[in-house]
Formats: structure tokens, sequence, C-alpha cells
């Protein structure tokens, strides 16, 4: 299932959700080089997050294998690399669905907390999402790239402040595909649903690849930490505003 948008309305212009998604572009452009070797392995090695490395638990210079025929070695402790990472991805697909996500759920999270809290909120949450795969994988040497981390904590604040907005999907079945329209709640549930049977696959040494302790501590710091950077009045008129544009929607048909 593919989200295409959802049906909140938006307040002030998203400021801060498209610098960030400006940023996580330049880099793929500028630094990884639009995926092309050996740009995007040394990018993802030198501001990737390695939870080995990090802590102290390999030895500078251990050799880590990224791909066939690509190794390279692990160097000093670099705690920058927690936010680094966030604008780092692995391929086209990687970056491109983190940015639409990004840019359906977060211009509403950013509208009812302000460009700056938003901004703030968006790296705690990242942080966490880091803290998170390396509490479950401290000896990993394999780098952890990418804004999933923290684009959970924003769809994480976006279930609890907006469970009911209604999100359009395409939902596909082989070759043929259609458009439901269901409430966020089940979307970023089923999402959330999906991080947890991949990170409990995971600890069995399987899902190679794909941080999900990462995905899943990000969404829970957005769930908890929502209310601290939430401004309740913008909420009620998010929600208000929604309702008043079904309404006059519902009268037309």
């Amino acid at each position: 299932m593919i989200p295409i948008r959802d049906e909140n309305p938006t307040l002030h212009a998203s400021a801060a959700t498209f610098t960030i998604i400006g940023l996580n572009i330049a880099a793929w452009a500028l630094i990884q080089r639009l995926g092309t070797p050996p740009a995007i392995f040394n990018s993802i090695w030198e501001y990737g997050l390695i939870p080995g490395e990090l802590l102290g638990n390999l030895e500078p210079g251990t050799a880590v294998e990224l791909g066939p025929g690509v190794v390279l070695r692990t160097g000093e402790p670099a705690w920058w690399t927690v936010f680094t990472s966030m604008f780092m991805h692995g391929g086209w697909l990687h970056i491109i669905g983190n940015m639409w996500f990004l840019g359906i759920f977060g211009d509403n999270v950013e509208d009812v907390m302000g460009s700056v809290k938003f901004v703030l909120f968006y790296l705690i949450c990242g942080a966490a999402a880091a803290g998170a795969q390396i509490m479950f994988d401290p000896a990993s040497g394999v780098p952890m790239v990418g804004a999933s981390g923290a684009i959970g904590g924003v769809m994480g604040a976006y279930i609890v402040m907006f469970p009911k907005a209604p999100v359009h999907m395409l939902v596909f079945f082989g070759f043929f595909f259609f458009r439901v329209i269901i409430p966020a709640f089940l979307m970023l549930g089923y999402w959330f649903l999906l991080q947890i049977a991949g990170g409990m696959v995971s600890l069995g040494g399987g899902s190679a690849g794909v941080a999900f302790w990462a995905h899943i501590g990000g969404f829970a710091a957005g769930v908890l930490l929502v209310h601290l950077f939430t401004d309740r009045d913008r909420v009620d008129e998010i929600r208000a505003r929604r309702g008043r544009a079904r309404r006059i929607i519902y009268r037309h048909r």
C-alpha cells in the first residue's frame, strides 16, 4: 500500500518540512552523487552511523563488507554520525520513499508545532531511532543511513494528533491496483506492525540491511514526545477545518 495524500488542511507554509526534504536531496545529489559508486559507498561509510564503531565495540581498522567487492574499514567513534546519517540514503527507492512520506505527513505535524520546534522534534526522533537500533545491535559494523527513523517519529506524532484523518492509498495486487481511503490510524498502525514483525525477524538474523528497530524507536519517540511540542489550539483548528471541508463535499454529492 502506498499513500498518495491525506485530507488534512495546512495552516501555514511548510518551510521546515521542505527545507529538510531539500537538504536530503542536496546530500543525495552533491555528496552521494545520485547513488553512483564510489561516492555512495564513501558517503555511507563516512556519514553513516556504525553502532560497533560508535560504542567502541569494533577496533579501528576492522574490515566490513558493504557489498560484493566493497570492503571498508572502521575508524574512530564519531558521535555526529547520529545526525549526519539521517541525511544519507542507500538508493533511489530509499530516498524517494522517505521524502514522499515526509511530504505527506510532515506538513501537518510542522503546522501544530511551528517550524523551529518541528526541526528539534525531528532530530530528537532521529536520535531516538539511532539509539533503538544501537541497543538491539550494538556490535554491528553495518552503517545505518536514512531518514526513516526521524520520519517514523513524524508519523508517530501524526497518528496521535490526527488518527481519523483520511489517507488516500494505492493498493496493488500484482499488475492491478485501486484506490482506497482509510483513516490514518489504520494506515500508520499497519506500517508500525510491519516494523515490529521485521524487527522480530531481525533478532533471529534475518532482514539484514533494514534498520527496523530504528523505525520502531523513532515512531515510539514521536508518540511519546508529541504533546511536549504541540500547540493544542492548532490541532483543533486543523480538525475543525477538515470537518467543514468534508461536510461541504458531502453536501455537493
